[in-house]
This record gives structure tokens, C-alpha cells and sequence, in this order.
């Protein structure tokens, strides 16, 4: 199983019917014809697909803030103003997860757009722009499944790999909203340089374990500080009759930099710890439910939440979702909104840079949206469009929204996407 789709192993139905409803997928564009007449290594070859989309959207704010940022969110960050959110292209070859022997694969891809901003290594591509619409290599990994351990064998993969924790993905196909919840921005990394596995020990039982250089850094210089960190987990598959899946994944290592603290940085641990549970209740019903702990030694911050969502499918290309979420901040370190193109990576690195902040405060957030997806052609493509409208809202009497004017926060927007 990719890595990239990892995440699809904890919410497979509810990306399907948020991003698919009743229409058939889309087929990436094959390289190599069918008539080609090979065999063995040739044949692989033709495997290689190729294929990309683009996603662009607004976040409008009613209140204006004055510094023209919602407080809270980072794909949307800018209010009132539009944006090419991503455009990227991926070559990939897929590994098959069913097999008794060897396969192999790998995943190249590469996004440009105002996403990028968050989703940058620390010594590969943080410092190459200062726009709001930057560049990064998303994905650039080997993938291959194994015969080995199990009779089922296990899933390894290597190289700059999208983090497999929570249930928002980096591709806006592999989650229900155009915005993310507090938990997907906050309470879970993003982006790794290292090796994921996944152990299949039984149909029922998957077994998720890594290692990796840390959230968003690389090596030497590079790295934030010099310890490594890891992953370890467990998904329970096809409970309840085939309805229900659990996937609890922990994750454990230094995060802190050198920069911003003098000693202790690898010393000093950071637990991120995740539940999910995935029920389907009927073929165009699916509720999902994610309970998220992470405590940092370092910065002494803990962060508790709960996200829950429900995606129907109630007619032929359309789906409504929804989602609620708690997320208390207990020292009010965690959530914050940065004011620059680049303060993101900034301060992952330990660097200074501009944010805006709040004291500690719950927040309390109500998603609503519709997903529209159509098929561009019979064999090649799609068109999505994903309207929304969002309540944020502090729950113990702070102001953390529009200017620190505001304990709540109306937006409305939405995007559109086309996969090719």
C-alpha cells in the first residue's frame, strides 16, 4: 500500500463517498501503451502512470479582519481573497498489497500553490521562496510489499513520505473539507523524510510502525535538533461485520529545536497519540469519530480533542458532510495564525517569526458542505466543487478571532478541483 494512501486506511469510505459519490474513479494516464509488446522488467514499466490536479478556493470573512488573516487556519488563512491552492503532478508506479511475492513501486510528486507554505522539509525546500505561492516536493518515495514476517506479508515504504497520522490528508481528493480541523493542523505532523511499514499479521490485524527524522526536518543542520523519532500502531480491520475500523497510531520523539531552547531539545519528548474509528452505517452513510492527545515536554503544552464527521451520500454526485469539533489548547502555544509567507518553517526551525496568538482557550468548530464530482470524460478525469460554510467559536470566553476582537468566527467558502 503507498504511503499516500496510507490515510486511506483509516478513512477509505468516507474519502470515497466525500470525493467519488456514485461516479466511477478517475484512471491516471498510463506512459506506456498496452501494445507494447514486453514482459518481466518492460512490463513494470508500462504500470507507470501519470496524472495531476489543481485545487483553488476562498475562505470569505464577514468581520474583515484587519490584518486579513482567520485566526485559526492555515489553507485558508487569507480572508476574502482567492487562491491556487495546489497544482501538482505525480508519477507513480503502485505496488499490489495482495500479492503472495515482491512488488514493487514508487511516488514522485511535486505541488505548487499556497499550500506549499506548510508543507516544506527544513533543508530541501523552506528557504527557496518567500511568495505565497511556493513549491515543494510532496512525495518522493519507494514503495514495495514484502513477503515477509506474516503470510501477508507488510508494506514498506521510504523517502519523503506525507505523515500517516489523522484523518486530513495534504490532498485536498483525501479529505471532506476544503479547511482543516484544529486536530489536522495542530495535534498531528505533516510531512516526514523516512520509513513507514505497515505488517499485515491477519486480515483483521495491520500493524503501523517508522521511524523517521522528525515532523517536516531532514538531516544534519537540517534537522531541528538530532534525535530521531517514530511511529507505532495498530488497525483493527472489518469489525462488526466488515462496518467498523479502529486505527490507533502513536508517534514519539524530539520536536523542539536548538535554536529556541539552549539544551534538553533531545532529551525533551513530544507524544502525539491518535484514535480513529470508522463506521459505515449504510452504503452512502459513514460516521467517523477521532479522539487526539499530544503533550511536548519541551514547551510543556498538552492539546486535547475530538472530531467527529458524518458524509451522505444522498443523490448521484453529491455528498453532504459534516463536522464538529473540541480542541482545547491548555497553554495557548500550540494554535496560532503566522503572518508571513514563510513563518510557518520559520518556526519549526526555531527561527523568530511574526504570529498571532491566544491565550489558552477551547474551541469549539461546525463545519457544513456539500461535495459535487463528475467525471471529465469516461476514462480520464474530474471536476469537484466543495462549498462549505464554518462556525469557529471560543467555549471559555476568550477573543482569539478577527483582530482578538471576537470570541467567533463566521466563514464561508469552499474550492474547486480538476484531476486529470
Amino acid at each position: 500500500m503507498p504511503l499516500s494512501k496510507w490515510k486511506s486506511v483509516l478513512l477509505p469510505a468516507l474519502a470515497c463517498l466525500t470525493m467519488e459519490g456514485s461516479v466511477s474513479g478517475y484512471a491516471a494516464i498510463p506512459l506506456f501503451t498496452k501494445n507494447t509488446e514486453a514482459a518481466g522488467f518492460e512490463e513494470w514499466w508500462r504500470a507507470i502512470t501519470l496524472s495531476g490536479r489543481m485545487d483553488g478556493g476562498i475562505t470569505a470573512n464577514p468581520a474583515r479582519p484587519d490584518n486579513g488573516i482567520n485566526f485559526g487556519n492555515f489553507i485558508g488563512d487569507h480572508a476574502n481573497q482567492a487562491q491556487l491552492n495546489q497544482f501538482a503532478l505525480t508519477l507513480a508506479h503502485g505496488i499490489d498489497t495482495t500479492t503472495n511475492g515482491y512488488s514493487f513501486g514508487f511516488t514522485l510528486e511535486a505541488s505548487y500553490g499556497s499550500d506549499s507554505r506548510y508543507y516544506h522539509l527544513l533543508g530541501i525546500s523552506d528557504r527557496a521562496f518567500n511568495s505565497r505561492y511556493q513549491i515543494i516536493p510532496s512525495h518522493a518515495q519507494l514503495d514495495a510489499h514484502l513477503p515477509w514476517f506474516t503470510r501477508l506479508g507488510v508494506d514498506m515504504h521510504a523517502g519523503i513520505l506525507q505523515a500517516p497520522m489523522g484523518l486530513e490528508a495534504f490532498d485536498p481528493t483525501a479529505r471532506p473539507f476544503y479547511t482543516f480541523s484544529y486536530t489536522g493542523q495542530y495535534s498531528v505532523p505533516f510531512q516526514h523524510v523516512g520509513m513507514m511499514a505497515t505488517i499485515h499479521v491477519t486480515p483483521m490485524i495491520d500493524v503501523l510502525t517508522g521511524i523517521d527524522t522528525g515532523n517536516q526536518t531532514t538531516f544534519g543542520r537540517n534537522d531541528n535538533n538530532s534525535a530521531p523519532a517514530g511511529y507505532a500502531g495498530i488497525t483493527l480491520n472489518n469489525l462488526a461485520h466488515g462496518k467498523l475500523t479502529l486505527t490507533e497510531l502513536s508517534r514519539f520523539g524530539s520536536e523542539d529545536s536548538r535554536i529556541a531552547f539552549t539544551h534538553g531539545v533531545n532529551e525533551d519528548l513530544r507524544f502525539w497519540n491518535d484514535l480513529t474509528a470508522i463506521y459505515k452505517i449504510t452504503p452512502t452513510i459513514i460516521v467517523t469519530g477521532e479522539f487526539n492527545y499530544m503533550h511536548d515536554d519541551g514547551l510543556r503544552a498538552d492539546t486535547e480533542s475530538f472530531v467527529s464527521y458524518l458524509s451522505w451520500n444522498f443523490m448521484k454526485n453529491l455528498t453532504f458532510n459534516y463536522r464538529g469539533e473540541i480542541y482545547r489548547d491548555n497553554t495557548g502555544l500550540m494554535v496560532a495564525s503566522f503572518l508571513s509567507n514563510e513563518g510557518y518553517m520559520n518556526a519549526i526551525a526555531g527561527r523568530s517569526a511574526p504570529v498571532e496568538s491566544a491565550p489558552r482557550t477551547t474551541y469549539g468548530a461546525l463545519t457544513l458542505g456539500i461535495t459535487y464530482k463528475t467525471s471529465l470524460s469516461k476514462d480520464y478525469g474530474y471536476f469537484a466543487i466543495r462549498p462549505e460554510v464554518r462556525f469557529d467559536r471560543s467555549l471559555n470566553g476568550t477573543t482569539p478571532f478577527n483582530d482578538n476582537r471576537n470570541s467567533g468566527m463566521f466563514t464561508f467558502g469552499g474550492d474547486a478541483m480538476i484531476g486529470f
